[in-house]
């Protein structure tokens, strides 16, 4: 893979706006939640955003939290260490492909390339912000690490009405409909005819 010399002018401007959104907080947060889930065998990276894209840029660390969060029934079966750049990409994707099966909607997945040439890593936290609030909501057990990390998501409130509420509610007009309270037909003339002028003083 080529080597991607500096930025300048406006792609330089869009990098530094992306590179804006990153969060040192959340990172922090992240890396404590993947350590508590994945175990003692991940090492903490380095505290800034090189080290944090340089720790998931071979996907292996992803693979194993994705793993954890699905008990003895593991989407990616087998995660090697490897070098080469077309491996650690196979095992984004790998992760990502096993993070949509989980629930992770397709507008808070990153793309590959945004942790893997470090495009945009504040996607690449999203997603996992993403992953760690449904692991918190499904509560099956698999979650590790402090549940006040990650915010429930809102889940569905079904609502069973019996026949006779139903029926009462098709009888009420809604407010934004407006209201027919006080309309009357006082002073209206029918349809088609000319509307008649009276002069008080002939």
């Amino acid at each position: 893979m080529a080597n991607r010399g500096p930025s300048y002018g406006l792609s330089r401007e869009v990098q530094s706006k992306i590179d804006k959104k990153y969060d040192p907080e959340l990172e922090e947060r992240l890396v404590k939640w993947i350590i508590a889930q994945c175990g003692p065998g991940v090492k903490e990276p380095e505290k800034d955003k090189t080290g944090f894209q340089q720790w998931l840029k071979d996907g292996c660390v992803l693979c194993e939290l994705i793993n954890s969060l699905h008990g003895a029934n593991k989407p990616i079966k087998a995660i090697k260490t490897s070098s080469m750049a077309f491996k650690q990409m196979e095992q984004i994707s790998m992760f990502l492909k096993a993070a949509e099966s989980y629930g992770v909607i397709k507008t808070d997945m990153f793309q590959t390339v945004d942790l893997y040439e470090s495009k945009d890593l504040a996607a690449v936290q999203r997603t996992l912000l993403a992953l760690g609030s449904l692991a918190v909501t499904k509560n099956d057990g698999n979650y590790k690490g402090d549940p006040n990390w990650f915010p429930k998501k809102s889940q569905e409130n079904k609502r069973d009405f019996s026949e006779d509420q139903l029926n009462e509610g098709r009888n009420v007009i809604g407010l934004q409909m407006g209201t027919n309270r006080g309309a009357s037909q006082a002073g209206m003339t029918g349809y088609g005819r000319p509307r008649q002028i009276i002069n008080p003083n002939p």
